[in-house]
C-alpha cells in the first residue's frame, strides 16, 4: 500500500494507493515543520490519519510547504517513522509534489497560489530553478495572505470605498487592536490574514476589489514567473485555492502579459495520485 500527502499550511490531502489499484482517501490539519512541533505531528498522524486508514503501508510520499531543508524534512520523516514502522519514507517539499502533479514528466513553470505562494522552474524529471517565495512576511506574492494583507493595508490607510470597508466591519473584528494582536503574536497569522481572502472573493464584483487582486498578480508574475530565463517559451500551471478560485482574473492576467496558463488544480492530490500510479505501472 503506497501513502501520498499533500500538505499545506493549513490542511493536509492523503491518498491510499491499493494493491488492487483502489483509492482511498483521508484529511488532517496541515503538518508544516516550521509550525508544527515534532509532538503535534506525531499526535495529528496517531489520532486524526491513522484511524482513517484501513491498509498496511509499504511507502510514504510525502509532499509538504516548509518542507525546504533537510532538517524541516526530517523532522517530518521523523514523525512519519514512528506512525508507519518499516515503511519506506520519501519527504519532499510542496513544489515537487506541485510540478509532479501539474507538469507529469514534461517541462513547464509549476505555481502555487494558496495561503502562501511558490513557483518553480520544471524540466520533466525535477526542479531546475526556484524563486524562493520568502513566506508571508518578505514574499508569498499573489498568496491568500498578500491579499488579505493588502485589503487590511488599504482598511487601514482609508483607501478601501466606503461599502467594502463597511462590509469588512460588519463581517471581521478589524480594530487595530485585534489584527496587530492577530498579525503579530499568532502563530498562524499567515492563516489568519489569508482568511481574508474569502471576503475579497466573494466582493470580486465590485471594479475597485478586481483592480485590486488584478494588481496583486500581476505583481506575482512580475517577482516570480518573469524571473526564470526564457520564461514565455514554458507552459504555466497553477495549484492552490487562490489560483482555483480566481483563476479566470488570473489567466486575463497572465493574457495581458502574453503568457498563457494551463492547467489550474485546487489540489494536487489527484494529480499526484495519477503520478505514482504511473510510476508504479513503469
Amino acid at each position: 500500500m503506497i501513502l501520498i500527502a499533500d500538505s499545506g499550511s493549513t490542511k493536509t490531502d492523503w491518498r491510499v494507493i491499493g494493491d488492487d489499484g483502489k483509492i482511498t482517501q483521508a484529511r488532517t490539519v496541515g503538518l508544516n515543520p516550521f509550525m508544527t512541533s515534532h509532538d503535534k505531528m506525531v499526535e495529528v498522524l496517531k489520532d486524526e490519519l491513522y484511524p482513517q486508514l484501513e491498509a498496511n503501508i509499504r511507502e510514504v510520499y510525502f509532499y509538504g510547504a516548509g518542507c525546504a531543508t533537510d532538517s524541516s524534512c526530517a523532522k517530518v520523516q521523523n514523525a512519519l517513522a514512528l506512525v508507519f514502522k518499516g515503511a519506506e519514507i520519501e519527504v519532499d517539499n510542496d513544489q515537487l509534489g506541485a510540478a509532479r502533479a501539474l507538469c507529469g514528466s514534461e517541462p513547464g513553470i509549476a505555481c502555487i497560489l494558496g495561503t502562501g505562494s511558490n513557483t518553480c522552474l520544471y524540466n520533466g524529471k525535477q526542479i531546475i530553478d526556484n524563486i524562493p517565495p520568502l513566506g508571508y512576511v518578505l514574499g508569498d506574492e499573489g498568496s491568500g495572505n498578500h491579499i488579505g494583507k493588502e485589503l487590511l493595508n488599504r482598511y487601514f490607510r482609508r483607501e478601501l470605498p466606503t461599502a467594502i470597508s463597511e462590509r469588512l466591519e460588519k463581517r471581521f473584528d478589524v480594530s487595530k487592536e485585534n489584527v496587530l494582536d492577530k498579525v503579530y503574536h499568532d502563530p498562524f497569522a499567515n492563516r489568519y490574514l489569508a482568511g481574508f481572502a474569502k471576503f475579497v472573493f466573494q466582493n470580486l464584483k465590485d471594479p475597485y476589489m478586481t483592480r485590486m487582486v488584478y494588481d496583486i498578480f500581476a505583481h506575482f508574475f512580475n517577482k516570480t514567473i518573469a524571473r526564470y530565463e526564457n520564461y514565455e517559451e514554458y507552459k504555466i500551471h497553477f495549484t492552490g485555492s487562490i489560483a482555483f478560485y480566481f483563476g479566470n482574473l488570473l489567466r486575463q492576467v497572465a493574457n495581458d502579459k502574453g503568457l498563457r496558463v494551463f492547467n489550474i488544480l485546487e489540489t494536487p492530490i489527484a494529480g499526484l495520485t495519477l503520478f505514482h500510479q504511473e510510476a508504479l505501472k513503469s
